[in-house]
């Protein structure tokens, strides 16, 4: 990239330093020492538009510091320039602390001239120069938040390549690809000890995605410890849970993990992010199954085992549709109601989820003769009397 891709960008280096200039701006500040405009020649420029009152901009500079760092260590010709959106000089020196790039002197009238001439209508902001437009990615934001230095250089080619190896990895059943992140692939227990991704091939696996201060999360845990546990007592039946974090801190994570029986991702592995990114999940808890040759089989994960607990593995669609037919059978030898003697009221067949039933306080799921009064239950077997 370079100044005489002046001709077909619509925003290139030579025009952002004619602006510069034309406002009477000669330098840039890279510290404390002030620095020439950048040519542009043999160096991809960037402009990067933030304000240090803005939370989103203070979680996207320690991702942005962390990719420009390594793309300038791998040798690539990298700039950044920060234009502020910041309402005053204290909040400006408050944000370029730390970044290792150059930026534009403090001036409120310069960068609202800087933010029109760039269209500039949200921050962060992150715009490769001497580019067309209708190359660039259209998030570069996102893309950087997504993939770090491997978005270089940002352009809808790459983001193209990026999709494609992300799909690869969710489709190709090859675990150590998934997992290592080309550095490590084990997992963590709560209890202390490891696990390694070559350890789980041939198993049918659930990559549970959750977090401990979200209600939904905690409640699901509880339903899905006692699938595992009720599945891990058959030893014919290969099954493990990989618990991929979302928690916002370390301390959240191990508060996550410490009744867990199953491993998860360390907290301070990037494999966190990527997997989330990788099978796209936008809410939590979320549990995605993998079968033994490490595809995915199912993205539902959390409804089959709501539904059905440990009597849906492998949880395969086969399987599920074996337990729907499997009950049906059972509700057509079961009355539509009854009157026991435990109860006041009549009872009628209902499917439930989970329920206790108000007679043994055993736990039961499926079928169940419910009171539509007072909420009461039966377990089909506690019935002793029928209409």
């Amino acid at each position: 990239m370079g100044g005489a891709a002046c001709e077909t960008a619509e925003f290139c280096t030579q025009n952002f330093k004619t602006l510069m200039e034309q406002e009477g701006i000669h330098y840039l500040l890279s510290g404390e020492q002030k620095v020439p405009l950048p040519s542009g020649i043999g160096k991809t420029i960037c402009l990067l538009f933030s304000a240090n009152w803005s939370r989103p901009c203070n979680a996207f500079i320690p991702q942005l510091v962390q990719a420009y760092n390594t793309l300038k260590e791998n040798g690539q010709e990298l700039e950044v320039i920060f234009v502020s959106f910041d309402r005053g000089e204290n909040g400006y020196k408050e944000h370029i602390k730390g970044m290792p790039w150059l930026v534009v002197p403090f001036d409120v009238n310069l960068q609202k001239i800087i933010g029109n001439v760039y269209k500039v209508n949200q921050i962060p902001s992150f715009m490769p120069l001497d580019v067309s437009t209708k190359l660039l990615a259209k998030d570069a934001v996102g893309l950087i938040k997504d993939y770090g230095a491997d978005a270089y250089p940002f352009t809808k080619k790459r983001q193209e390549e990026l999709k494609a190896l992300d799909e690869a990895k969710r489709e190709g059943g090859n675990l150590n690809e998934l997992f290592a992140n080309g550095i490590d692939d084990s997992f963590v227990y709560g209890k202390g000890g490891k696990l390694c991704a070559s350890d789980l091939v041939g198993k049918t696996i659930g990559l549970y995605f959750g977090a401990h201060w979200c209600p939904p999360c905690r409640d699901f845990t509880s339903q899905l410890i006692e699938a595992y546990n009720d599945i891990s007592t058959n030893k014919d039946q290969q099954f493990e849970v990989i618990f991929i974090s979302t928690d916002r801190d370390f301390k959240e994570f191990e508060l996550s993990i410490s009744k867990m029986p199953w491993p998860a991702i360390p907290f301070n592995s990037k494999t966190r992010q990527d997997l989330c990114r990788i099978f796209e999940v936008e809410w939590i808890p979320s549990l995605i199954f993998l079968g033994p040759n490490g595809k995915t089989i199912s993205t539902n994960g959390r409804e089959m085992v709501s539904s059905y607990g440990a009597r849906g593995f492998p949880f395969t669609e086969a399987k599920i549709l074996e337990i729907e037919t499997s009950l049906m059978k059972e509700k057509d030898g079961l009355p539509q109601q009854v009157k026991d003697g435990k109860h006041e009221h009549v009872l009628t067949l209902d499917m439930a989820k989970a329920y206790i039933c108000d007679f043994c306080k055993k736990r039961g799921s499926f079928w169940a003769f419910s009171c539509n009064v007072c909420g009461y239950d039966l377990h089909p077997s506690c019935i002793e009397e029928t209409l």
